[in-house]
């Protein structure tokens, strides 16, 4: 059984459905992620075309067992680059998240879909969908950036 990232102390009841993302906790903003490891991928973006092509290349700090960050609280001091999602920067980074994220749907004005572990209560229904990046990344730094081409993928659960 996979461990439930989601502290529920403090959450409010359903607050996904009646809160904006702005007037988010910490606690609800962060329980909101799925878990899926998707945005963990790196991505090939068309700048002109602004389009996002996603890989099965993940980020040097993946875990393809848990789909999390292994150092999450620390990742931009190792990762400069990786983005930190808040509600502030939100609206110029959705284009780019997974077609599935919570984030990029509850910003869309979209509901959150039954295997979500909010909905479901069980942090393991994301893999059951096929939703996650689970068991077949690659480590980014196993594959030279010229060759990242040959590994972009649909995206799962879309």
């Amino acid at each position: 059984m996979r461990r439930d990232p989601i502290n529920r102390e403090g959450l409010r009841p359903r607050f996904w459905e009646r809160v904006p993302l702005a007037r988010m906790t910490r606690a609800e903003w962060e329980a909101l992620c799925d878990g899926c490891g998707k945005c963990c991928l790196n991505k090939l973006e068309d700048p002109d075309m602004r389009e996002v092509a996603l890989t099965r290349i993940a980020c040097r700090l993946y875990d393809d067992e848990t789909c999390r960050c292994a150092h999450y609280e620390n990742r931009r001091q190792i990762v400069p680059d990786c983005v930190v999602l808040t509600p502030e920067n939100i609206a110029r980074n959705a284009y780019w998240m997974p077609a599935t994220c919570a984030y990029r749907l509850l910003w869309e004005g979209r509901p959150l879909p039954d295997w979500h572990p909010l909905i479901s209560g069980r942090p393991e229904s994301v893999i059951e969908a096929g939703v996650a990046a689970h068991r077949w990344t690659l480590p980014e730094l196993d594959v030279p950036e010229e060759e990242w081409e040959d590994h972009i993928i649909e995206e799962p659960g879309t």
